[in-house]
């Protein structure tokens, strides 16, 4: 570590050795050209800058005041492509220091002229020159012509659905998808609205969430078609397995009215894996095991297997112990009066 004396004494001596550097003859001497060379840079570069050039600018287009139940079917540029004429020192400034403002268009100036309407790229020149230097020559604009089509469509409320695949990591499952909204709104003609029944997000692939995961996803395409929101917030919730043994009796079924099954052991243990949120919720009570009677003469021996007929949904991965058990069948005793 240096003190403060030791880190004055060196920076003293740093300072030292470039001064002494600056003062010799062949480093003034080097300066001194260096001087004259940029003084010679910056009169040729103004004397360069000075003259006429051309150059391509590009300025933001933009659409107002487009109602809902609209869809516009033709693709509007985002910007246009503008040639202009002026001196190098003008259009430096446009290249790295001035912003040309976006050029809008108000739909509700063209909605008496027709579902196609064509727009001449020179009706937009006094916006655009408007926003340059008074000797900025404007000579073109790309493209020269905007087309305008769209179509009043009927709307309805679509569910949104998802595209792609989304694992979690070992040990962990998604419990569930949360659409934000579960619903948008789309607008059509009729003819293309009738064959929507969801709207679909973008294709989304992810792998080994172990957490609540959210992601925005824009809304996939129709043509024709214009969907309100055109994105959705999509969550998936994440949950960890466990597992659960519970013990389950077991019910005879398809046995005639005077036979008894009589099984040993009388319950058998169902064993899963289920989410931590859930582990409470399910119970023995929710799984039902039965020996079929109509399966019994396959038997050739004194065991059968019990089998599982109902389970929930939310469970993975079941299975019984013992998976074989012993059974008679008895015969009920009737009595006559």
């Amino acid at each position: 570590m240096f003190d403060k004396e030791n880190i004055r004494v060196r920076y003293l001596r740093t300072l030292e050795k470039i001064r002494s550097f600056l003062l010799a003859k062949k480093s003034r001497e080097f300066l001194i050209f260096l001087f004259f060379v940029f003084v010679s840079f910056s009169f040729w570069l103004l004397q360069v800058l000075n003259d006429d050039y051309e150059t391509e600018l590009s300025v933001p287009l933009r659409m107002k005041n487009v109602p809902e139940n609209v869809v516009l079917t033709s693709d509007l540029p985002t910007e246009l492509r503008i040639g202009v004429k002026d001196r190098g020192t003008v259009l430096v400034n446009y290249l790295l220091g001035q912003t040309l403002y976006p050029v809008t268009l108000d739909f509700e100036e063209y909605t008496d002229k027709g579902s196609q309407v064509r727009i001449p790229a020179v009706t937009l020149s006094k916006r655009i020159a408007s926003q340059l230097n008074q000797s900025t020559k404007l000579s073109t604009i790309k493209p020269d012509t905007l087309e305008l089509i769209y179509t009043r469509g009927q709307g309805k409320k679509v569910p949104v659905k998802l595209r792609g695949e989304v694992k979690a990591e070992r040990q962990f499952y998604i419990s569930n998808v949360v659409y934000s909204p579960d619903s948008v709104m789309v607008y059509a003609p009729k003819e293309i609205l009738d064959t929507i029944t969801s709207a679909y997000t973008e294709e989304l692939y992810i792998e080994e969430i172990s957490d609540t995961t959210r992601r925005r996803a824009k809304l996939m395409p129709v043509k024709g078609a214009k969907f309100t929101p055109s994105y959705d917030d999509v969550t998936f919730l994440v949950d960890m397995y466990s597992e659960k043994t519970v013990d389950v009796p077991v019910q005879g079924i398809n046995f005639p009215g005077d036979a008894v099954l009589r099984t040993f052991p009388a319950k058998v243990q169902v064993t899963f894996q289920i989410g931590l949120s859930q582990f409470k919720n399910v119970t023995a009570d929710d799984f039902v095991v039965v020996v079929d009677y109509k399966k019994l003469h396959e038997n050739t021996g004194d065991k059968c297997k019990p089998i599982l007929v109902q389970s929930p949904s939310i469970v993975n991965h079941v299975r019984l112990s013992p998976q074989e058990i012993e059974y008679i069948i008895e015969q009920k005793i009737t009595f006559n009066d």
